[in-house]
């Protein structure tokens, strides 16, 4: 796919899928995000980048663990996402917290200005993401550290048959390596060959927990990568999808709930001292 098409997709998905996600994904995502937030152990006093920031749930964190001596930035190709993003962090309070729409892979920032980088589940969204974790590399300074999670092996996450049954429909090409970054060490690969030292690798299994069959579907099509095919589906369209997805996640159906498998994988690496930026060579 042209990377300027998917881009678009990306964007014009997200734009759509911004508030149901919030929404739908929070409690689901809550433990990958508390494990990446102890592994990041942002500080008092430090400079945080949030790439791929979505709702703003994990920058609204670290703005909380780097105080009012610190800052956040948060960035996200959707404009609703960015908008969201800065509602969560002012009812909270949160000053040092701002965020705004920018291309992961062509960050307009300055070489060497943050001490973290958090990318959760942002990667696999993107065109080129190795451009994107060389711009992660060539915006932290000498020691700073990257913590990123994808997705990982299509086989562990119950909810992948989604793909598939939209593309039935419409050849919505959503990401055509979606879970690519998931499968071996890929993503570690990713990170070495932009110039990051990986200090860990790991996978994580998780259960994403759905009340019912409406947050179930309303997760996958309206709050998630589908949310731009989704929104041009005819009800009939969606009534058809909705019982193709039931149809897939009915082995983990628990009463009238839902607990679908997924896995993770997660990376923590550190540009290493010394080390000068792509663009400084």
């Amino acid at each position: 796919m042209d990377a300027r098409l998917q881009r678009r997709i990306q964007r014009y998905g997200w734009e759509r899928a911004a508030y149901a996600y919030a929404r739908h994904w929070h409690g689901p995502l809550a433990g990958l995000q508390a494990e990446l937030l102890a592994l990041a152990a942002p500080a008092p006093g430090e400079a945080v980048l949030d790439v791929a920031c979505g709702a703003g749930v994990v920058s609204a964190a670290a703005a909380q663990a780097v105080g009012p001596a610190g800052r956040v930035l948060g960035v996200d190709l959707a404009e609703a996402m960015v908008q969201a993003s800065g509602q969560h962090a002012q009812q909270l309070g949160l000053a040092q917290a701002s965020f705004t729409r920018m291309d992961a892979e062509q960050l307009a920032l300055p070489d060497a200005s943050f001490d973290l980088a958090l990318c959760v589940l942002g990667l696999m969204y993107m065109p080129d993401p190795e451009a994107a974790l060389r711009e992660l590399h060539r915006v932290l300074r000498p020691g700073g550290r990257a913590v990123l999670a994808v997705w990982g092996e299509r086989a562990q996450c119950g909810w992948a048959p989604l793909f598939g049954i939209v593309d039935a429909e419409v050849h919505s090409e959503v990401c055509p390596l979606f879970f690519g970054l998931g499968q071996g060490d890929a993503l570690a690969r990713s990170c070495a060959s932009a110039g990051l030292r990986v200090t860990l690798q790991r996978r994580r299994s998780d259960t994403l927990h759905y009340e019912d069959a409406e947050a179930a579907c309303a997760a996958a099509f309206a709050g998630g990568p589908v949310a731009l095919a989704w929104s041009r589906f005819d009800a009939a369209v969606r009534a058809r999808v909705q019982a193709h997805y039931l149809e897939a996640v009915a082995p983990w159906r628990e009463g009238l709930g839902y607990r679908v498998p997924a896995e993770y994988v997660i990376v923590v690496a550190e540009r290493r001292e010394g080390c000068a930026s792509r663009d400084e060579t």
